[in-house]
């Protein structure tokens, strides 16, 4: 799959991963590299700063906290030196599979945004997000990307139309859903199916999940008009579609 960074904060460091890399994700291949990470490149913090301590502390936590329900926010310190976070990993996953993803992500977001205190890391299996300012509750309209599978189908005008079909169904169920998720499948046409996964962080009100769904589902005919795959992932919501099973029944 091909990846475009389709919003950001002017203030923000975009990391860019190998094409082959996201090749290797888009077959379903577990990586031990991101899909996509944003760095915070106005707000930084020193080597002896409390801020890193108080990061640290806030990665052990979210690890821990995330696997039983696959979700996990929360802070550390005080003031300026205040550590916010949220953990969350795909709805499917198992939660030994979601300990080591956010366990992961908090190692990677630290080496890919150094001494920032501001950062954002998305895997296959969970995202991260930490910064100096609070931000729960909030829809983040500003960290998004989208990933598509350079194939096209031989109907684009007929196969759009089952996508969007197909994401405003799961968009129904994952926004009164407590788990704020929700995956389906759709016949398309003889012996072939459409995949479809919805998923909003929970920190998130039902009301809220379905505004983000929207948006994220409005950028689909921007990145993936005709595509046998794509993906929009945000900040606090993300959504995929797929020709092939790619989530755990």
């Amino acid at each position: 799959m091909h990846l475009l960074p389709s919003s950001s904060s002017s203030s923000s460091c975009l990391r860019l991963l190998s094409l082959a890399l996201l090749l290797h994700v888009s077959f379903g291949v577990a990586a031990v590299d991101p899909l996509y990470a944003v760095c915070s490149t106005s707000r930084n913090y020193t080597a002896n700063d409390a801020f890193g301590d108080n990061l640290r502390q806030l990665m052990f936590m979210l690890a821990t906290k995330a696997s039983p329900i696959g979700f996990a926010l929360g802070s550390v310190g005080q003031g300026a030196a205040r550590a916010n976070g949220l953990a969350l990993c795909r709805g499917d996953i198992k939660s030994t599979a979601c300990t080591t993803c956010v366990r992961t992500a908090g190692a990677r977001v630290r080496d890919l945004c150094p001494n920032n205190k501001d950062g954002i890391i998305w895997f296959d299996e969970c995202m991260l997000r930490y910064s100096d300012v609070e931000f729960f509750g909030e829809i983040d309209f500003d960290h998004t990307f989208s990933m598509w599978n350079r194939k096209n189908v031989s109907d684009p005008v007929v196969f759009d139309g089952k996508v969007a079909n197909l994401m405003n169904r799961l968009k129904q169920k994952a926004y009164i859903s407590p788990l704020l998720f929700a995956t389906g499948e759709m016949e398309i046409g003889e012996s072939q199916e459409l995949y479809g996964l919805v998923q909003c962080t929970k920190d998130l009100s039902g009301g809220d999940c379905k505004k983000c769904l929207e948006a994220v589902i409005g950028e689909l005919p921007s990145c993936c008009d005709g595509k046998r795959g794509g993906r929009v992932v945000g900040g606090s919501c993300n959504i995929r579609y797929e020709l092939y099973p790619f989530f755990e029944a």
